[in-house]
């Protein structure tokens, strides 16, 4: 990430459309956003699960999953959010779920880097009455989430990711 992306404390974005909101920060063309994450994979890695810019002081997870055509292994950086002891992760890409979405529905077998720590862990893709249950819940609990899903026509990604040993 470049030294201009703003630093700022998460919890002060509630819209979707906030400018300073780390999705919505520019990366370069050339490259994508697969050459954005692989700089902060490579941050996160080299500072013990600590990166700069635009995710400052937030918590971040490496979330690796299997692909479910290519039977790859993909690396992804996302922000983990919590129901009590439950970590969940979701995203905010528009046009379609997210490819680690499908990969954990595939593959269910996950491995997550947190902080300076490896797990491997299952994730569980959210669906039927379990979907919504949790969806309810996710959108009184979390403001951002409940703007994003307010702009977008199909029901928001949530994946429910457990450590191996846990419940």
């Amino acid at each position: 990430m470049s030294g201009t992306e703003s630093t700022l404390d998460q919890t002060d974005i509630t819209d979707y459309n906030d400018p300073n909101a780390p999705w919505n920060q520019a990366w370069d063309q050339e490259g994508g956003i697969a050459d954005w994450n692989d700089d902060v994979i490579k941050e996160f890695r080299e500072n013990s699960g600590k990166v700069g810019g635009a995710y400052a002081g937030g918590d971040l997870i490496l979330l690796t999953t299997t692909g479910a055509k290519s039977g790859k292994r993909h690396t992804t950086p996302l922000g983990p959010l919590y129901r009590d002891d439950t970590m969940y992760v979701s995203s905010f890409i528009e046009d379609r779920y997210p490819a680690w979405w499908y990969n954990i529905k595939a593959n269910p077998q996950v491995t997550i880097e947190l902080r300076d720590k490896t797990y491997q862990a299952t994730g569980k893709v959210l669906e039927g009455a379990d979907y919504d249950e949790f969806a309810a819940w996710v959108l009184a609990d979390n403001p951002l989430l409940a703007d994003y899903q307010s702009k977008v026509d199909r029901p928001i990604p949530l994946v429910v990711l457990s450590l191996d040993g846990e419940g």
